[in-house]
């Protein structure tokens, strides 16, 4: 059988620099490089570059997937928008596991099946981008999937409690889709965690609490928060923006009494007898 391997990267928040792409540029003759993206694909040969030092260097996101079973996704934030200490509650193994730099988290999220039957698809790193914002908004799906896909190794310590479980594993949008598959999460295992999971509605604020946030802000604080949002944003930078939502979510849940210490958490066994029954 041939190899196939699959590489991608983006950067998200800022756009790569000519120096910084003549620098990727030595690392691979033939790949497509942009001042967002980085992407190549092997039949024969291996990536020369390291994935692990790019992602602290230039890029907010990597895929990767090769033709025997290894899947790979990575996501950068800034530490303000993502704390260590939350994601580090939902590690699991090498399944989910997290790590700083400087100022930066990054998040590894991995499914390894050699036993899987492997199916061809063009799958890109855009799918699972929007996760990133969905963190800073407080979502924590996609931290939970990346937990719960340990659940089916046969060493699990049955047990141990479940991290706290976020609202909406119901209704899970198109990257969480996207991501469970990818993670090769089985159905029933998400239908069996999501039946302590609140509706994704309850948890979100409505306008008319952001329009009280805003009413309480001075007009110089509403000023310099708009020029920062547009000024960066005119660059291509997301981040103040993201970080100005981030800041509105935590007061708002900090406002609000915490549903997640009232919920009862439950050990891997008890997932695991759950989800058999479906």
């Amino acid at each position: 059988m041939s190899e196939y391997q699959y590489y991608e990267f983006q950067a998200v928040d800022r756009s790569l620099t000519q120096e910084e792409m003549s620098e990727l540029r030595s690392f691979s003759t033939r790949a497509e490089i942009t001042p967002n993206r980085f992407t190549n694909d092997y039949s024969w040969g291996d990536f020369k570059g390291d994935e692990d030092r790019w992602m602290e260097k230039y890029f907010d996101g990597f895929l990767y997937y090769a033709n025997w079973g290894t899947h790979i996704l990575k996501l950068r934030l800034p530490s303000s928008l993502l704390p260590l200490e939350t994601a580090r509650m939902y590690c699991h193994g090498d399944y989910l596991s997290v790590r700083s730099y400087k100022d930066q988290v990054i998040l590894d999220f991995l499914s390894d099946c050699e036993d899987c039957e492997e199916c061809e698809y063009d799958l890109q790193l855009s799918s699972f981008l929007s996760l990133r914002s969905d963190l800073s908004r407080g979502d924590f799906r996609c931290l939970y999937l990346g937990w719960l896909s340990g659940l089916q190794d046969d060493d699990c310590d049955e047990e141990q409690l479940e991290p706290p479980v976020p609202p909406g594993l119901q209704s899970l949008n198109p990257a969480l889709i996207e991501l469970a598959s990818f993670l090769r999460i089985n159905p029933d295992l998400i239908q069996a965690a999501a039946m302590v999971s609140s509706p994704l509605k309850d948890s979100a604020p409505q306008p008319e609490d952001l329009r009280s946030w805003l009413s309480i802000l001075s007009l110089k604080e509403k000023n310099d928060m708009l020029e920062k949002i547009l000024e960066d944003g005119l660059r291509g930078d997301q981040t103040p923006t993201l970080l100005h939502t981030n800041r509105f979510i935590q007061l708002w849940h900090s406002l609000r009494k915490n549903d997640s210490e009232k919920q009862k958490r439950r050990t891997i066994g008890q997932l695991l007898k759950k989800a058999a029954t479906y």
